[in-house]
């Protein structure tokens, strides 16, 4: 109870220091009580205090001790809640869910036992929760509860106490992922759901329950993946609720306005397609992307995925920001059977992040997200690789008209010289570097442009985006009315990112001992013993930062340093071999099945001869989310004897 009476010290002590005791410049917690109950505020603080408790009970989730059922490998980094008494919240909680029918077979988990596990993720008002993992189970056993606030300083809100009509007005729904993980750590985005919260400003004493039907993603958008029972509840309550007519009415209005919305888009932009092939007929075969199906399969206008993202203090730089996309993971939408044809799925950022893998075009507009808040001009790019395969890609215009290219899944640049295909055949050409081949069009948040040049190739290209016979533009009044922050409601907004859960130094240690036992445990197998040698093995750390540092900046430092402790470290007529490697993914299993596959890094692990010694280093460098770029060097040195 101790925690109580400090909440209730820290609210009433001013209060009962002016008028009960002026003399005592401390009081003690009895006098406190005594206090507070001549005055019947005890009752309601403990009324109050339910949802500190609870708030406090998900905080313990993060004990290194691990539960029965399952190992929680990332445990979610709750902070300290501290209620304001004269804010709004909606407390949100989740009771468990039913009917997730493709989990019905599974048998329940022994104690001990690693299985697949559920976690829902939340963002409200630029906030983020994250539940507990639960075991996937046919009725899954959700037990949480988010205490989302309504007002948030960062949107220019202030600190006054919010009423039911104005609280009516704000739109934005609570957008709420389900991710499955498996027991080998993969994730697959189950559910993506947008939660109408304000139902609860009409429902009796202000709390209400809801059962929100998940349905898939992709193409299983129609089927239905379980249900999730969930109580709303206002704090503190509201004087006056609204009637429930007030609500429905205020939801169709917002509906239709949407609806008439994107179908004036709409209307534009069949005119402008038409107008656009009408400039050639081959334009009909260009890459140019207007609209876009989210994991929902909902329609929605490319400009509405990329949003200016500003990292706060997660990330310092462009390239940095460059690096942190391309180390999320690359997974092309899941497709059910063969046929080849790309499945197409734009996802949400929420979505995007909380799974942690993406396709190009997410990792493109995520990275375009980010250079924009960095204050660059940037693009999306719609075009095609080598043998037509299409692909998207990001692009900055210099304030002096240099062109930049990031390709976002691996963080390289490249810089765009255009060939001028009217020089004479002698003069020297620039050898374009980039995979990239063809070109359709070019958007942000607010400018979308179609390309109109005689030729889509890439090569020939001239970024002049002020000469519309070059580039065709839209609107951006029209993109604005569907694309800009809060003007449909069908545009999620976006959700600022979290820091990164992972201890880059446990988990580098941990890797690091189980590949020793694995090259030990491989090495047995084929009849050699394992000795190992720290000291080598420390001194490939500085090679592994070198390589981080070389893939963020462009820049190598060190290797004079590094080459020079490891001559020292290796004797005369001794052979020295290292074997670096590169993953963005935390299973030591299939990384070292990864460098088995590698005749350099097996004759490494294989190594026999005259006192071998073997070192291995794994450096993970975490990024924001739960993205880490992990390093590791094999390397041995042995007696040559020829």
């Amino acid at each position: 109870q101790m925690d109580v009476h400090g909440r209730i010290r820290e609210v009433l002590a001013e209060t009962i220091r002016e008028e009960l005791a002026p003399e005592h410049q401390q009081l003690s917690t009895e006098d406190l009580i005594r206090a507070l109950r001549q005055r019947g505020i005890i009752d309601d603080v403990m009324k109050e205090i339910k949802f500190v408790t609870d708030v406090n009970e998900t905080e313990r989730t993060s004990a290194p001790k691990p539960s029965t059922h399952f190992v929680d490998r990332d445990p979610p980094v709750l902070k300290k809640t501290n209620i304001d008494p004269t804010r709004r919240y909606l407390y949100l909680q989740v009771l468990g869910g039913k009917a997730f029918l493709e989990h019905l077979q599974e048998p329940e988990p022994l104690p001990g036992q690693i299985c697949s596990t559920f976690t829902l993720c939340l963002h409200f008002r630029n906030q983020r929760f994250r539940s507990k993992p639960v075991p996937c189970a046919c009725e899954p056993d959700f037990q949480d509860g988010f205490l989302l606030e309504i007002h948030k300083d960062s949107l220019g809100e202030g600190s006054k106490m919010v009423d039911a009509t104005t609280m009516l007005s704000i739109c934005d729904p609570v957008h709420m992922v389900l991710i499955k993980t498996d027991t080998s750590g993969e994730t697959t985005l189950v559910a993506s759901y947008f939660l109408e919260w304000r139902s609860v400003l009409a429902a009796e004493n202000g709390i209400t329950n809801v059962a929100v039907e998940l349905l898939g993603v992709g193409t299983e958008s129609k089927v239905s993946v379980g249900v999730l029972s969930i109580r709303l509840e206002m704090y503190p309550q509201l004087n006056k609720t609204l009637s429930s007519e007030i609500t429905t009415t205020q939801f169709t209005l917002e509906r239709q306005k949407t609806a008439e919305k994107e179908r004036l888009f709409l209307v534009y932009a069949k005119q402008w397609w038409r107008e656009y092939l009408q400039i050639r007929p081959t334009h009909n075969a260009r890459l140019v992307k207007i609209f876009a199906q989210d994991e929902n399969g909902v329609n929605r206008p490319v400009c509405s995925y990329v949003r200016p993202l500003r990292a706060g203090r997660l990330l310092d730089t462009p390239r940095q920001a460059a690096r942190f996309v391309s180390v999320l993971g690359y997974e092309r939408a899941p497709v059910i059977g063969g046929g080849g044809g790309k499945q197409e799925q734009w996802c949400t950022l929420l979505a995007f992040l909380c799974r942690n893998k993406g396709d190009c075009e997410d990792h493109a507009n995520l990275l375009c997200s980010l250079l924009l808040g960095f204050g660059l001009e940037a693009f999306v790019c719609v075009g095609t690789k080598a043998k037509g395969v299409p692909h998207t890609w990001v692009m900055t215009c210099g304030s002096d008209g240099t062109i930049t290219f990031w390709e976002s899944l691996i963080g390289h640049r490249y810089i765009h010289r255009p060939i001028d295909p009217d020089d004479p055949p002698l003069a020297e050409q620039p050898k374009p570097l980039y995979p990239y081949r063809t070109i359709g069009c070019i958007f942000n948040h607010e400018k979308f442009f179609g390309n109109c040049q005689p030729s889509d190739a890439v090569e020939v290209c001239v970024f002049d985006l002020h000469d519309e016979s070059k580039w065709k533009p839209m609107s951006g009044e029209a993109i604005k009315s569907v694309c800009a922050p809060g003007a449909t409601s069908s545009v999620p907004p976006s959700p600022p990112l979290c820091a990164s859960t992972i201890d880059a130094a446990v988990a580098s240690n941990e890797i690091e001992v189980q590949l020793r036992i694995l090259v030990s445990e491989h090495r047995k197998d084929l009849g050699l013993s394992t000795v190992w040698d720290d000291q080598l093995s420390y001194l490939l750390s500085p090679a592994l930062a070198a390589y981080e540092l070389e893939r963020t900046t462009g820049l190598s430092a060190g290797n004079e340093e590094f080459q020079d402790a490891v001559r020292r470290a290796v004797p005369d007529g001794h052979t020295f071999k290292g074997f670096p490697i590169h993953f963005v993914h935390r299973n030591a299993r299939r990384a070292f099945a990864t460098c088995l596959r590698s005749p350099f890094c097996e004759e490494i692990i294989c190594c026999r001869g005259d006192q071998v010694r073997l070192a291995v280093r794994v450096r993970v460098f975490a990024y924001p989310e739960s993205a880490c770029a992990v390093w590791i060097m094999f390397a041995c040195k042995y007696r040559s004897v020829l």
